[in-house]
């Protein structure tokens, strides 16, 4: 195990990179977090806090110039290419590596083979995959030129404590009190699509364990779940992880669901209706990964979470949810008749 470097997380307060900093500092490294200050600090532990706004690319430059230089800097806000450009710039000569959170959107949707391999082409059909995708070409380019190493982490659905429980519709915990009290819950096609989803502190492993590794430099690694499930199946270990009982599904096709709530059912027909699962081969024989939470288990800390912090909104608070099945079963009847 390393321990002892100084690291610098560009976040470090989100989801993920809040399991990144903790577990750094668990193995003893010096961590440094820089964001805007805006977002509640979740660590136990000594760490020091840097306070920009990357939106503000010249006072960020001169914040990181004068911070010094780093054993490896770890950033997980990036989504802009002219922020990759920044960072480029600011950091050449001045880190060992650097890790950049990018995402499984990359790849295209639907892929041309299942599990998606690291090695898979490029082609995202939307912005923050685009973007992410131009964002790793910006620092490999900088790695060529001899600015630092760089190591590429393509997290893909992640959860966990700190997050929200993505669902069909979203990801309005009202959901959550839908299935408390019995109620249908939608599912989009036919709920036999694959999927895959990982805890946010297994996420962090794979951050964690490339951090300082020199054969992990210059390389990529998908951070993704291992425990492939269907949709239905997905749903139902929610349920599991709440009640123990699922209750009635409303599957409503990807295009007439768009069609019902285009805003909500957005990330389905962007995303949602492939099959999300990934080959974590690479993490597994190169970084030693393995998954240690199960969804069931992950999901009810997650829920024991909302509901510690007051975030579970009731199911009456959302009468688009019934009406949206409402309108589906309307339609599907007319079309019986």
């Amino acid at each position: 195990m390393r321990g002892n470097m100084k690291i610098l997380i560009i976040g470090g307060t989100g989801l993920i990179s809040t399991s990144i900093a903790q577990q750094l500092m668990d193995r003893g490294d010096d961590v440094t977090l820089l964001n805007r200050g805006r977002t509640p600090i979740r660590l136990k532990g000594e760490f020091c806090v840097l306070t920009g706004d990357r939106t503000d690319r010249p006072a960020f430059e001169s914040l990181l110039r004068e911070s010094g230089s780093w054993d490896c800097v770890i950033d997980m806000i990036c989504s802009e290419p002219a922020d990759a450009s920044s960072l480029a710039r600011v950091f050449k000569g001045r880190t060992a590596q650097l890790v950049f959170c990018s995402t499984t959107n990359v790849y295209p949707k639907p892929a041309d083979h299942y599990p998606v391999r690291e090695d898979h082409r490029l082609g995202a059909a939307f912005k923050n995959g685009i973007d992410k995708a131009e964002c790793e070409r910006i620092h490999r380019q900088a790695e060529k030129g001899g600015s630092y190493r760089a190591t590429f982490i393509r997290p893909g659905h992640v959860y966990g404590e700190g997050g929200v429980v993505l669902h069909s519709l979203g990801n309005a915990t009202s959901f959550i009190d839908r299935i408390r009290h019995k109620l249908p819950v939608v599912v989009h096609g036919d709920g036999n699509s694959l999927w895959s989803a990982l805890h946010a502190e297994d996420v962090a492993q794979v951050f964690t364990t490339v951090t300082g590794k020199t054969s992990a430099m210059g390389r990529t690694y998908n951070a993704t779940g291992t425990e492939w499930m269907t949709w239905d199946q997905y749903h139902a270990r929610i349920a599991e992880s709440i009640a123990g009982e699922l209750p009635e599904i409303v599957h409503i096709p990807t295009e007439q669901l768009t069609v019902l709530a285009p805003e909500r059912a957005a990330q389905c027909k962007r995303s949602l209706q492939f099959p999300g699962v990934y080959d974590m081969a690479a993490a597994r024989n190169e970084l030693g990964f393995c998954s240690r939470i199960s969804f069931v288990e992950g999901m009810r800390r997650t829920i024991k979470w909302l509901d510690t912090e007051g975030r579970i909104d009731t199911w009456q608070s959302d009468p688009g949810y019934d009406k949206i099945i409402a309108d589906w079963k309307s339609w599907t009847s007319r079309l019986r008749d």
